[in-house]
């Protein structure tokens, strides 16, 4: 009789474990939240999901990078929640969107971004114009003798074509045309400005936030205009000619857990943290 007892028990036991477990999994999974894309944004993102638990015990934010066009696909093929993204979806991408999950996405602005041009701090440039940076950047200008610099080479720093920042330097600097063979593809902006602080004449671009022991380059709309650094006042004021808005796309409107850390990533306290981290608050 008393073994016939301890086995009902640990069955209780047993049935009573497996549905806190389950009970247990379910709140996990329901706040669980992954977030992949831009890796401009990948230390913002990092920042937010850090601050974002700590004060809310139990969500669980998985940030990763890999470029703004991989976070897209990823939120294409249903394996992310948020997609972070240093450039607009293209119609193409919105189109494969709608055609897997009946949704045209949802897109929200999270903080604005100076397309920053970096410099060597040795390097005796100090401003360059739009238009002299298309130039550089399509190989019709190769040395720095030709913009007011040392007789030396112009040695090229970008991204990979998979990222953002990549796609919007060429659509809004270079005007669509290609890059320079010449141009050494980095696979994250990090990588950028640590090989720019080695190499005195090497120039690169990427976010305002990464720009840590090299120089901006100031940027000019014209040979006519004065050059400007990406700072909030002048990106505020327009005077930086190519500042952009950084965005989180989802399938649909947030709800839930994802709706609280869109409504604080916007909140004051989350645009605080855009300042802290080195870009701009959204508004």
């Amino acid at each position: 009789m008393k073994k016939l007892v301890v086995k009902k028990i640990g069955l209780v036991v047993l049935a009573t474990l497996v549905i806190s477990v389950a009970a247990g999994f379910m709140v996990f999974a329901g706040k669980s939240i992954t977030i992949k894309g831009s890796d401009t944004m990948l230390i913002l993102g990092q920042r937010w999901a850090e601050i974002y638990m700590n004060q809310n015990p139990g969500a669980v934010i998985q940030v990763t990078g890999g470029g703004s066009g991989v976070g897209i696909a990823a939120l294409i093929n249903g394996s992310t929640d948020i997609c972070e993204a240093s450039r607009q979806m293209k119609n193409s991408e919105i189109d494969k969107l709608k055609e897997r999950f009946n949704t045209t996405g949802v897109e929200i602005p999270v903080a604005r971004d100076g397309l920053s041009l970096y410099l060597n701090e040795e390097n005796k440039v100090s401003e360059l114009t739009l238009d002299q940076l298309k130039g550089i950047y399509t190989g019709q200008v190769t040395s720095w003798k030709e913009v007011g610099g040392d007789d030396a080479k112009i040695l090229l720093y970008g991204r990979e074509n998979s990222s953002g920042t990549y796609v919007y330097f060429k659509d809004n600097v270079l005007k669509g045309a290609d890059f320079s063979a010449q141009t050494q593809t980095l696979p994250g902006t990090g990588a950028i400005v640590n090989a720019i602080s080695k190499d005195k004449y090497g120039i690169g671009y990427g976010g305002a936030a990464y720009a840590k022991g090299v120089k901006y380059c100031k940027v000019k709309k014209d040979a006519q205009t004065p050059g400007y650094e990406p700072t909030l006042e002048n990106i505020k004021s327009g005077n930086y000619p190519i500042s952009r808005y950084l965005f989180w796309y989802l399938r649909n409107k947030p709800t839930g857990e994802t709706k609280k850390l869109v409504d604080w990533v916007l909140s004051e306290q989350g645009q605080q943290i855009v300042s802290k981290v080195g870009y701009f608050p959204v508004k």
